[in-house]
């Protein structure tokens, strides 16, 4: 593994179109208002100009403020080949396609055929819709309402996105009017000539650029490797932004799922696609209504569990046996049916093949566990989640990547830990990958302070959140609210939420009491505000200016060591000759903390401080570990410093 790290200054002076496009005298500086050069980002340009198209991988750590967006998109849009960039999210993935790409292709006078293409369940499903307003299956007065509005949206849209109406993620109408890997009736499909999900993925197949996301990149290798061909188009460059994410993606798409949505969802389209047929609902209706009363027993027999476990130990608890197999009863019913029907219309045989997928995933987590797999759980609400997930994703990853393309670029703001990508690359099993490191130009010396207060008890004292909360609430009055309170759990977000109430007049925005993006914006527009959040909120939220000035973290972010792939993974670990600790849960907790840290300086003229409350960052050798993989700060245990600080006019 070639290592390279950068303060933020060049090291090639190679001159070449690309490092021209970033200079004070280039297109960008003429053509983009509030754009500066940066030594950083000029070298990152360079770092990737050099990778494009070429065999190999690079691995580039770009810290906050580096701009790693333009860094990577002035070559590819300068270069001849063509790319796939994927992002974390769809936000970002609309950020970089509506606004990102625009300006620098004007500024830069380039015309390649872009793409921008996201999962199914993004765009409109028109034969879904039209079953959806004629079967009766919506009787809300609200949704039917909803469901007319989108109607006179259907008729005007040219790319059938559901964001274009901000239909919410958790709509009860959603999965009634787009469609899903499961009951998506391909090329049978009566609307197929007008989909806008094939019409999307074929545009896709001839741009020279594409921007997906990393579910949608993993949806491609995940199909590829089943041997049911392929969604993105072979590409010269895969750049894959956020990359941090990736590890846990891949895994989820590597293994396998059964969800209680999986098969709610199917007792619903059978009734919907039934109704459609003369004679057909009656024969459904009831096998129908048993499977979802046996997904409702599982779900209830699960209930007196953690909402997260081991599935091998719960599985074989009495209650959930007999769960288990009702459920496989009620699909016995069903299946049989549907075969009879399956001939009387497409959408009734997809039915019976999604019945019969569903008896295998049932079989598949209730036998004995494959080796190199662990077998979890999650519920949520009225939920369920059946999760086999491989421990490693390196071997699919460097079996599959040579199916896209030649050259691939991981890029993100916390990839290594102590100046080396270890764990990163040996997740994904690229240890022969290049890497580059350049460090953020924020002036965190000036701008910013990390304080550590004194008298906090250990994590697992009892009295810990409470002792916490003495120290913050001080650091609180200090900077006027304007907060964020990063916590490891949602035990510890509670409790302090319950002290906060009591204990100052600061508007408090609490996970979980509105829709994050509704919290972010209350937050932003209070002026003084404390928001508190769990894992969440630890990345992949930008809040510029003086409305967050303090971030402080409660613990170092280890993961719960009752985690069921956690557990797994260490195991293997051990097994195989190598430390737990060393090798995976120090630095991927410190890799977390770096993420959360990361909200508090999102610009150059931002000014904050850290509050770290564990104690381990002193007491534990590990602490400087984790000090040392910060931006390098001033670091203070008294409050008055923190008191200094707030009161110091700013330095422009």
């Amino acid at each position: 593994m070639k290592s390279t790290e950068h303060s933020g200054r060049s090291g090639n002076s190679r001159a070449s179109s690309v490092a021209a496009a970033l200079t004070a005298e280039g297109p960008l500086s003429r053509a983009l208002s509030g754009y500066a050069p940066r030594a950083g980002q000029q070298a990152l340009a360079e770092a990737i100009e050099g990778a494009l198209g070429r065999p190999g991988t690079l691995v580039a750590e770009a810290g906050t403020g580096i701009g790693k967006t333009f860094a990577y998109l002035v070559p590819i849009l300068l270069g001849s080949g063509s790319a796939i960039v994927s992002t974390g999210t769809r936000t970002l993935q609309d950020q970089l396609f509506k606004r990102d790409l625009p300006r620098l292709l004007e500024a830069l006078d380039r015309h390649p055929r872009i793409a921008l293409l996201k999962g199914r369940s993004n765009y409109l499903c028109l034969h879904r819709f039209d079953a959806a307003r004629q079967s009766g299956e919506v009787r809300a007065p609200a949704l039917l309402a909803r469901l007319e509005q989108l109607r006179d949206w259907a008729d005007r849209t040219t790319t059938g996105e559901l964001a274009e109406v901000a239909l919410r993620d958790d709509s009860p109408l959603r999965p009634l009017i787009s469609s899903s890997v499961d009951n998506c009736l391909g090329g049978d499909c009566p609307r197929y000539a007008d989909c806008y999900l094939v019409k999307a993925r074929r545009k896709a197949q001839d741009a020279d650029l594409v921007v997906v996301n990393h579910h949608l990149l993993f949806a491609d290798l995940a199909l590829k490797q089943e041997g049911f061909g392929e969604l993105l188009p072979a590409v010269g460059t895969v750049v894959v932004d956020e990359a941090h994410q990736v590890p846990e993606v891949a895994s989820r798409f590597f293994g396998a799922t059964l969800s209680s949505r999986q098969l709610i969802d199917l007792a619903r389209d059978a009734r919907l696609e039934a109704g459609a047929v003369s004679g057909a609902l009656v024969l459904v209706k009831d096998p129908g209504a048993e499977l979802e009363t046996g997904v409702a027993k599982l779900r209830l027999a699960i209930d007196r569990y953690p909402q997260r476990g081991s599935w091998e130990s719960v599985r074989v608890a009495p209650a959930v046996e007999e769960a288990l197999a009702a459920l496989d009863e009620a699909l016995g019913k069903l299946e049989p049916v549907l075969k009879e029907l399956a001939d009387r219309s497409a959408g009734l045989e997809s039915c019976w093949v999604r019945a019969r997928a569903r008896q295998r995933d049932l079989a598949g987590m209730t036998a004995r566990e494959p080796d190199g797999v662990v077998r979890w759980y999650e519920t949520s609400g009225k939920s369920f989640m059946l999760h086999l997930t491989p421990l490693s994703v390196a071997e699919a990853m460097n079996e599959l990547r040579d199916g896209i393309a030649p050259s691939w670029i991981f890029t993100s703001a916390t990839l290594s830990v102590g100046g080396r990508f270890d764990l990163f690359v040996r997740q994904l099993g690229i240890e022969d990958a290049a890497t580059v490191s350049i460090s953020s130009p924020f002036d965190y010396q000036e701008n910013a302070l990390l304080y550590h207060p004194t008298g906090i008890p250990q994590p697992s004292d009892p009295d810990f959140v409470p002792r916490m909360m003495d120290a913050v609430l001080p650091v609180l009055d200090c900077s006027g609210g304007r907060a964020f309170l990063l916590f490891t759990s949602h035990r510890n977000l509670n409790r302090a939420a319950e002290i906060l109430k009591r204990r100052t007049e600061l508007p408090l925005f609490i996970q979980g009491h509105m829709p994050r993006h509704r919290l972010l914006k209350a937050f932003r527009e209070s002026g003084n505000g404390v928001l508190l959040g769990a894992a969440s909120f630890w990345q992949g939220v930008d809040v510029i200016g003086a409305a967050l000035s303090l971030v402080v973290i409660d613990k170092l972010p280890f993961a719960p060591p009752d985690d069921p792939l956690l557990e797994a993974r260490l195991k293997q670990i051990r097994d195989s000759g190598g430390n737990p600790f060393v090798d995976y849960q120090l630095p991927a907790a410190v890799l977390a903390l770096k993420q959360g840290v990361g909200r508090l300086i999102r610009h150059d003229a931002d000014r904050g401080v850290l509050v770290l409350c564990d104690p381990r960052l002193e007491t534990k050798p590990y602490g400087r570990i984790f000090r040392a993989s910060l931006p390098a700060m001033p670091y203070s245990r008294e409050l008055r410093d923190v008191a200094r600080f707030f009161d110091r006019p700013h330095v422009a």
